[in-house]
């Protein structure tokens, strides 16, 4: 078994439903379960602003498939929650993104692991440091202390 990380957000349609959907929808995944789940944060959008705020959790999951096929896995959840990929940082019904596979480095086409920019957003870093305080993140190092070096970004624990 294969631990890993899905960053999961939202910020149309019922946010806070389509997270609740799609962690069921993980634990639904072939040879995959849900370990646990952090709270539900509230964050402001990042790049395109003009849109509304985003809720999001991370998941820790644990998994025989390996990241290929994860990650199919989590886009066919997007999908079906009607994920349209309109241009980058576009508001989304559902994003789940692939942000850590144990301790690999994956550098394929359409998959990069970790999350290149995991380490940058306190609305990944905050609900992930909740399930897995002492986590650290190939190639870069401790996620507290990357935490602790970003800017204060606007994240907001709702559940």
């Amino acid at each position: 078994m294969t631990t890993a990380y899905v960053g999961l957000g939202s910020n149309l349609g019922a946010p806070l439903a389509q997270v609740h959907d799609a962690l069921q929808a993980l634990n639904e995944l072939p040879a995959t379960r849900i370990v646990r789940h952090s709270s539900l944060y509230r964050s402001a959008p990042q790049g395109y602003r003009a849109q509304p705020d985003f809720v999001n959790a991370v998941a820790e999951v644990e998994t025989k498939s390996d990241a290929p096929t994860l990650l199919a896995g989590l886009q066919g959840i997007e999908q079906r929650a009607g994920r349209e990929r309109g241009f980058r940082n576009a508001p989304r019904t559902l994003d789940l993104d692939l942000l850590l596979y144990d301790a690999a480095r994956i550098d394929a086409p359409g998959l990069t692991v970790p999350h290149p920019r995991m380490h940058e957003r306190a609305f990944v870093l905050v609900p992930l440091l909740e399930i897995a305080p002492e986590i650290t993140i190939p190639g870069v190092g401790s996620a507290r202390t990357c935490l602790e070096r970003l800017a204060v970004q606007r994240v907001e624990r709702l559940s």
